[in-house]
């Protein structure tokens, strides 16, 4: 299974009417997640995040071309 990199959020029985809204419901999830949180915390959230997505993903490939893309631009 190749990596998706083009826009694919949805949420189950939720009809949207713009492309990008399931992106800005994800976004405003995500900084909602990190409310209030200090730096530290934040960045152990993420950290937890990547982990538990990662393991939901399981493609060893997948997860290993997605570290890479990652980098490419740091």
């Amino acid at each position: 299974m190749p990596l998706t990199l083009t826009p694919n959020l949805s949420e189950p029985g939720k009809r949207y009417f713009q492309a990008y809204t399931p992106g800005d419901d994800f976004y405003e999830a995500l900084i909602e997640t990190h409310r209030d949180l200090t730096d530290e915390q934040s960045s152990l959230v993420n950290a937890k995040l990547v982990l538990l997505l990662s393991n939901h993903v399981g493609d060893l490939s997948v997860l290993r071309e997605a570290m890479n893309i990652a980098r490419q631009s740091v």
